[in-house]
């Protein structure tokens, strides 16, 4: 199954590309036709300077050499530059597809695989897959190189001509045989690769953490670890290279030197002529290139195949949650129900978000809350019960449709690396009113540029309040039918908290709102709150009326 994806993902690369492959292809054939008439022509040369002394036909044939010396050059600079137009290309539609299924609303890709290990299969081995429409043209101008230098070796002596036949294939036989641990050691160099890309994305995400516990010395020995495993396995993927390209020169090199030694035989039996025999070791040493470029492509074509099984790996994980179907209705109104939903810690909890309804989700155990935010923002099945959106089961929605009609708005939510305004602006077109809701009108004060302040990867330049507060900007400018927010003010002082309260019910009046937290001001500004504990819903009413229960007062006001 493995091979089969794998030769899928090449297949596409090289079918979406066929057009440059194509003319790549005949460009570098004319030109490898051209190189071989060269030493042809020089032969001639010599044989009419020497039998005929006639300077007319001399400068004629020097006229022919040069003519077919510019249609080389030419031939090979514009087969080369189809050639890479068509390695980029198929490398960015690689990278496009990875990024497609990545993002998916199914899931799945990302499952087991650090953001780094991703980047370095949408980069690296992306690249390696796209390299073969560039090494199938130059494969094929040096088959053709072969055969038209075989052809005229065969014009020259029928001795010379069948020794080319009968090695070139042989030499391509041991190319693809030399070329088995380079493909296997490729894969285990991109694993390993990735793997340390993975691990220092993940320490610098993680920097001010392991500051704050005092763990750089532990996160510096795991890098240094992951880092050599991957420096060792390139060093033996570039010691399998070079063995492959020092054996086929090695052997191209014997080759050659049968032909000349041959050749000179001839030439001194009187067989051929002297032109004739300049021919046959200037084809000899023009069949260098071709025969020596089989190592080159073959090692191409090694990085190319494990480079896509690892594509393919990407692309055939198996999605979070199966594919749903069904549409939902227009307008949607944004009616929630759950009913006797059993998944993760949840244990038969079944509520009612009305259309239009400001719902408060309060969980003692934060286990509940995780679990609820799950099986609403559909990245897991309940096991048990259904969740539906206006009567319509969200394990039957079709993915792209969902994500527009739910939108889960995480604790944790990372920003982009970008200006305020086009982090807040990514989220929809309210961006006025989200960002006065979100108050981030203090946050862009202090900033040096307002609006217009850059801000790193992640957010990073921000404090936890002022991040949290852009992020939930964004979630309010999507403006979705149904918004679900997880602890929006964790990191905010209490005024701020009320105000961040009141902005989200006047910016979600008339929209499905449901807010899963603890904070007394954002319960408050609820129309009714469900309390979960022990995976079910124990109490359902106003946060006013909830306050006089024991338990619900020590999670909430504790």
């Amino acid at each position: 199954m493995k091979t089969d994806l794998r030769t899928d993902v090449l297949k596409g690369a090289v079918t979406g590309q066929w057009r440059s492959v194509t003319v790549a292809s005949a460009l570098g054939a004319a030109h490898q036709t051209g190189e071989a008439a060269v030493p042809l022509l020089i032969g001639v040369v010599i044989d009419e300077a020497v039998r005929t002394g006639a300077s007319e036909r001399l400068v004629l044939w020097i006229g022919v050499l040069a003519a077919v010396f510019v249609a080389l050059s030419l031939s090979f600079r514009f087969s080369l530059r189809s050639g890479e137009k068509a390695s980029h290309q198929a490398a960015h539609e690689v990278r496009s597809t990875l990024a497609a299924r990545v993002l998916s609303a199914d899931g799945g890709a990302a499952h087991g695989r650090l953001s780094g290990e991703l980047a370095n299969i949408a980069t690296s081995d992306a690249q390696r897959v796209g390299q073969v429409n560039l090494a199938l043209p130059i494969a094929f101008s040096a088959v053709i190189g072969v055969l038209v230098g075989a052809v005229a070796l065969l014009r020259v002596s029928w001795v010379l001509g069948l020794l080319v036949l009968v090695a070139a294939p042989v030499l391509l036989g041991l190319a693809h045989v030399l070329g088995k641990p380079l493909e296997r050691r490729s894969d285990a160099e991109q694993d390993r690769a990735a793997l340390a890309s993975g691990v220092a994305a993940d320490l610098v995400a993680g920097l001010r953490a392991l500051k704050g516990i005092g763990a750089e010395a532990t996160a510096a020995r795991r890098y240094r670890v992951t880092s050599r495993s991957s420096m060792e396995a390139a060093i033996r993927a570039a010691g399998s290279r070079a063995w492959l390209d020092g054996s086929m020169l090695a052997m191209t090199g014997v080759f050659l030197a049968i032909v000349a030694l041959v050749g000179g035989h001839l030439a001194a039996s009187g067989t051929i002529t002297v032109g004739q025999l300049v021919a046959a070791v200037g084809l000899a040493q023009f069949l260098l290139w071709p025969l020596s470029i089989f190592s080159w492509v073959n090692g191409l074509l090694a990085q190319g195949r494990a480079s896509a099984a690892r594509v393919a790996e990407v692309l055939a994980a198996p999605p979070d949650v199966p594919p749903g179907s069904s549409s939902l209705p227009t307008p949607v109104a944004g009616r929630v129900e759950l009913t006797d939903v059993v998944s993760g810690s949840l244990r038969g909890v079944s509520f009612t978000a009305a259309p239009g309804e400001l719902l408060g989700v309060v969980a003692r155990d934060p286990a509940d809350a995780v679990s609820l935010l799950a099986v609403l923002a559909r990245e897991v099945d309940p096991s048990g019960g259904t969740v539906a959106l206006d009567g319509v089961p969200l394990s039957t929605v079709e993915g792209s449709a969902l994500r527009a009609a739910v939108l889960v708005a995480a604790h944790d939510a990372d920003l982009f690396e970008g200006s305020v305004r086009d982090n807040v602006a990514a989220g929809g077109a309210r961006l006025h009113e989200a960002l006065d809701a979100a108050r981030v009108d203090d946050v862009v004060r202090a900033l040096p540029d307002g609006l217009d302040t850059v801000i790193s990867a992640r957010g990073r330049s921000l404090s936890g309040g002022q991040r949290q507060r852009v992020a939930l900007a964004r979630a309010l400018a999507a403006a979705p039918p149904v918004l679900v927010v997880h602890d929006p003010t964790t990191a905010v002082d209490a005024v701020t908290e009320v105000s961040l309260a009141a902005g989200i019910k006047r910016v979600r009046a008339g929209s499905t709102t449901i807010v899963v937290a603890t904070s007394p001001a954002l319960l408050a500004a609820a129309d009714r709150v469900v309390f979960l504990a022990s995976g079910a819903v124990v109490a359902d009413g106003t946060h006013a009326d909830l306050v006089a229960d024991e338990d619900y007062r020590l999670v909430v006001l504790s």
